[in-house]
């Protein structure tokens, strides 16, 4: 792991839920729904192939469940890869937006500070 993924890790590992969220104009971009820290073996999004629900309440919510993040399979390997936030916001209509562990300023005072605009960030399918 590079010094520049350990900083990224200790970052986000100061994150917790319901956190508020700034983006690089001040701007309130929301609150932190979900802190994933970054996996550097993860390359993709690994799903179900084949799931069958079975015949239990529980088997068939499970198959439907989707799994975080919600965004196309490159950004996800990427996500999952340097670790992100899923924020909570009224600013995309899905209602929540993903931050990249790299795009995280500061964390101070029970806020996060980002590195760039709410508009730079992608929001959740």
């Amino acid at each position: 792991m590079s010094q520049q993924d350990t900083e990224q890790q200790a970052t986000i590992s100061r994150v917790t839920t319901g956190m508020r969220v700034v983006d690089s104009t001040g701007a309130d971009v929301g609150t932190v729904d979900l802190v994933q820290r970054g996996d550097p073996n993860a390359v993709t999004v690994q799903g179900t192939p084949n799931a069958d629900p079975g015949s239990s309440l529980d088997e068939l919510i499970e198959s439907t469940a989707v799994e975080e993040p919600e965004v196309p399979a490159d950004l996800a390997a990427r996500l999952l890869h340097s670790g992100y936030l899923k924020v909570s916001t009224d600013l995309v209509p899905t209602g929540a937006v993903y931050v990249l562990a790299d795009r995280i300023a500061a964390v101070a005072d029970g806020e996060l500070r980002l590195t760039v605009p709410a508009a730079d960030l992608p929001s959740e399918e």
